[in-house]
């Protein structure tokens, strides 16, 4: 089993990187476009892969470009691809960042958000692999994305259950960067204020998110958001002011 100080680390959140022995390497294109893909399609044939890397070519040109890729890794003890014949996958030697961020959001959501400590720093990374636009990246850039904001959520509400308020704003407002329309968020950041005396800073959130909803979709809050917001005597007068 491989030490895991040693292991190859691959970075997908905010830009690409790949560590081998500790240190990063440089890939060209092609090659991170592969193993980004093989992480998050998984196991591929030959084929399915030259083709989705390379749509414009013909299949046999694509293939020769798969073939010069996969030359150009690492063998041995810092290999990062397996070739089976016609099977390629990632080794599961490669620790990936994206990897960690699934399985901390899901431990936060089926935790109900009792983590200690809270995980924030992991939650608050970059976007899945900013400025590429192919189709398989778009997907899974969204799908962590929900995953995201689902675990912020999460967080934010179990961090308020026990009266740690000033990291569930921190949480909150992680969440409303990501999706600045997302009303759970927003609610989420009102209660913190709330739950703190800070009537002011309720007020004026509350106010901004109505501003904001109105400019972008031409929408009020839902009944829900308001109901949840008067449901705190204090934030009654919030609701009030911002109608």
């Amino acid at each position: 089993m491989s030490n895991p100080a040693t292991r190859p680390r691959l970075r997908l959140l905010g830009r690409f990187g790949l560590e081998l022995s500790s240190e990063e390497v440089e890939l060209c294109l092609n090659a991170q476009r592969l193993v980004a893909f093989l992480y998050l399609r998984g196991r591929s044939s030959r084929t399915v892969a030259a083709g989705t890397l390379w749509p414009e070519v013909a299949e046999e040109r694509a293939r020769g470009s798969l073939r010069t890729t996969l030359w150009r890794f690492p063998r041995g003890d810092l290999a990062v691809i397996d070739c089976s014949g016609e099977c390629l996958s990632l080794c599961c030697a490669v620790s990936v960042d994206v990897r960690k961020l699934e399985e901390t959001a899901l431990h936060v959501v089926n935790s109900g958000g009792v983590l200690d400590p809270p995980p924030l720093e992991l939650l608050t990374r970059g976007d899945l692999l900013p400025g590429w636009d192919e189709e398989w990246v778009l997907f899974e850039r969204e799908r962590i994305r929900q995953l995201r904001l689902h675990a912020l959520d999460t967080l934010a509400e179990g961090l308020a259950r026990q009266g740690r308020h000033a990291l569930a704003l921190e949480a909150a407002l992680a969440s409303v960067r990501i999706e600045p329309l997302r009303e759970s968020a927003h609610r989420a950041v009102i209660s913190a204020h709330l739950a703190e005396n800070n009537v002011g800073e309720a007020i004026r959130h509350y106010r901004m998110f109505v501003r904001l909803l109105r400019d972008q979709l031409s929408v009020e809050p839902s009944p829900e958001f308001i109901a949840a917001c008067s449901h705190h005597r204090t934030g009654s007068s919030a609701t009030q002011h911002g109608s």
